[in-house]
C-alpha cells in the first residue's frame, strides 16, 4: 500500500524553508558558508548539510528504506558532536553543496507530493513526520541566523560607539496575577506538535504574579552597573562554576560592547547598533538569568520574592494573554527540560529524550527570527543552560498579593 500525497499547504511550507536555508548560504561570501563560528553549531554550511541529511534519513532510508545518500555522510552528522570544524572543513565548496542541496530536497518535495511514490508508513500518518521535518528545517533557521550573528561579533572591529546611549532603569513594576488552579499545559494533539509536548497534562498551580513583559535592555543594564557578574553571591552553584570557566570573564550579555565613553551597543547582524531601552534583552544564558532574578528580589519592594518563572507558569499566562513581548526572545524558565507523564518519543528517542537525561534548560516563546509552524503556547525547547546564542532573554515572577 502506497501513501497518500502530502497536503499542498504543507508541502509549501516546507519547499519555502528549504529555499530560505539555502538563500542563506548564497548570501554569505563563499569563504564564510565553511567557516565555523561555534564549537557545537559549526558553520552555515554544515547547519544546511544536516538539514538535508536528516530530511533524507527519514523520507529515504526509514520510509524507503534506502540508505544509499546517508550511508555515505553519516560519520559528518550522526552521533555526538566531535570535530565541528573538520566537519566543516570536509564540505564541499558552496556551489557543490547548494547544488547538491538542491537537487535533494526538491527530490523529496515531488515524493511527498506524488501519489504512490512513497510507501504507506506509519510515521507518515496525519502528516505527523512531514510536520515534524518543517519545524527541524525552521529550527535550522534560527541557527543559521545564530551563526550568522556571531560571524558579525567576530568580524566587527571596535566602534566609537552608537547614539543614543543606553541609559539604566530599576525593574518595573507591571506583574499580572494568576490565581490559583487547574491548567491544561501541553498540545491538544495537533499534528505538527513536537512529542515533547505531548500529552497534554492538568497541572495544580498556586497563585504567583508573573511580569507582563520580560525583563529589558535599560532594566539589565541596572544590573550589570550594580556590580551583577562580580558579587558572588548573586550566582548560584552552576552559575558560579560557569564564570570560573570563562577565560574573558563576561561582563554583559552575549553580543554587547562599551565604547570609548563607557555607553554600551550591540552587535546585530548588520553590525552595530543601538540597544533599545525597552526591548527584551538577549543573549543571556540561563545562569545569567537566574542571578538577574537574585540580584531583582534584592532591591526588595514591588520585586520582593522574585525569581526566574517556570515553564507552566509562562503556558498558563501566555494562553490567557496576559503576557506581551512573548514573540520577541525565547525566555529561560527555572525548572530542567522533563518529559511528561505517558511521554512517547516522535519520530525516534533522539528528538528529545537526550535533552531529558543532559541537564537542558527550557526556552519558551519565539524569538523575532522563529518562524511560524514555531509560535504556539505549547511549544518548549530543550538546550544547554550555557546557551547564549539563541536569542534567549528572561521573565520574572513574584508570590501573590
Amino acid at each position: 500500500m502506497n501513501a497518500p500525497p502530502t497536503r499542498p499547504e504543507i508541502l509549501g511550507t516546507l519547499g519555502h524553508l528549504h529555499e530560505l536555508l539555502r538563500e542563506l548560504v548564497r548570501a554569505l561570501p563563499e569563504t564564510d558558508v565553511n567557516r565555523p563560528f561555534h564549537a557545537t553549531l559549526g558553520c552555515v554550511g554544515w547547519q544546511l548539510a544536516d538539514a538535508v541529511y536528516r530530511e533524507t534519513y527519514w523520507l529515504r532510508e526509514v520510509v524507503s528504506g534506502d540508505a544509499e545518500l546517508t550511508a555515505r555522510v553519516r560519520h559528518l552528522f550522526d552521533g555526538a558532536v566531535g570535530d565541528r570544524a573538520a566537519e566543516c572543513a570536509s564540505l564541499p565548496p558552496p556551489g557543490h553543496l547548494l547544488a547538491w542541496a538542491s537537487e535533494i530536497q526538491d527530490e523529496h518535495l515531488r515524493r511527498l507530493a506524488t501519489p504512490g511514490a512513497l510507501a504507506d508508513h506509519p510515521l507518515l500518518a496525519d502528516d505527523r513526520l512531514v510536520w515534524f521535518l518543517v519545524q527541524e528545517a525552521a529550527r535550522t533557521y534560527e541557527r543559521m541566523i545564530a551563526l550568522l550573528r556571531l560571524r558579525a561579533i567576530e568580524d566587527t572591529p571596535r566602534g566609537e560607539g552608537i547614539t543614543p546611549t543606553l541609559a539604566a532603569c530599576r525593574p518595573r513594576n507591571d506583574q499580572v496575577e494568576v490565581v490559583q488552579g487547574h491548567y491544561r499545559i501541553g498540545s491538544r494533539h495537533e499534528p505538527f506538535a513536537y512529542d515533547n509536548e505531548l500529552p497534554p497534562q492538568a497541572v495544580e498551580l498556586a497563585s504567583f504574579r508573573i511580569a507582563r513583559h520580560p525583563v529589558d535592555n535599560a532594566e539589565y543594564l541596572a544590573f550589570i552597573e550594580a556590580g551583577g557578574y562580580r558579587e558572588p553571591a548573586l550566582w548560584d552553584t552552576d552559575g558560579r562554576a560557569w564564570l570560573a570557566e570563562q577565560v574573558v570573564p563576561p561582563e554583559a550579555p552575549l553580543g554587547w560592547r562599551r565604547d570609548a565613553r563607557g555607553s554600551w551597543y550591540e552587535i546585530g547582524l548588520n553590525g552595530p547598533c543601538a540597544l533599545v531601552p525597552d526591548q527584551p534583552v538577549c543573549g543571556v544564558n540561563r545562569h545569567e538569568a537566574r542571578a538577574y532574578a537574585a540580584w531583582a528580589a534584592s532591591l526588595g519592594g514591588a520585586q520582593s520574592g522574585a525569581v526566574l518563572q517556570h515553564e507552566y507558569q509562562w503556558e498558563v499566562a501566555a494562553r490567557g494573554g496576559m503576557l506581551e513581548g512573548t514573540g520577541r526572545v525565547r525566555e529561560w524558565c527555572s525548572n530542567p527540560f522533563h518529559a511528561y507523564p505517558d511521554f512517547r518519543p516522535f519520530p525516534d528517542r533522539r528528538t528529545s529524550e537526550p535533552g531529558f537525561t543532559h541537564g537542558h534548560g527550557v526556552l519558551r516563546g519565539a524569538s523575532l527570527h522563529t518562524l511560524g509552524c514555531l509560535r504556539r503556547a505549547s511549544y518548549r525547547f530543550g538546550i544547554g543552560p550555557d546557551t547564549r546564542e539563541l536569542c534567549s532573554g528572561l521573565r520574572l515572577v513574584y508570590p501573590p498579593d
